[in-house]
């Protein structure tokens, strides 16, 4: 397990991730992490956005049935 400590960062309060976290999460300063909520209302913290993997997961959906509808307008 991996602490992190809240501090304030102007009128707002931040998270300060150590090395070793940033590295775990393959983040660096400035990357933008989310914070999820699981089923069992436990939280998780990641650099996966779920909003754009679910935009992805339709567009390759779409790509797949309309595969030659997009074929033809490539041409």
């Amino acid at each position: 397990m991996i602490a992190c400590k809240i501090t304030t960062v102007g009128a707002s309060a931040g998270i300060i991730l150590t090395k070793e976290a940033m590295a775990r999460l393959r983040v660096k300063k400035g990357d933008t992490l989310y914070l999820t909520e699981a089923a069992d209302g436990s939280f998780r913290l990641t650099p996966y956005d779920p909003e754009f993997a679910r935009q992805m997961a339709l567009a390759e959906d779409i790509m797949h049935r309309d595969r030659e509808v997009l074929r033809a307008l490539a041409k």
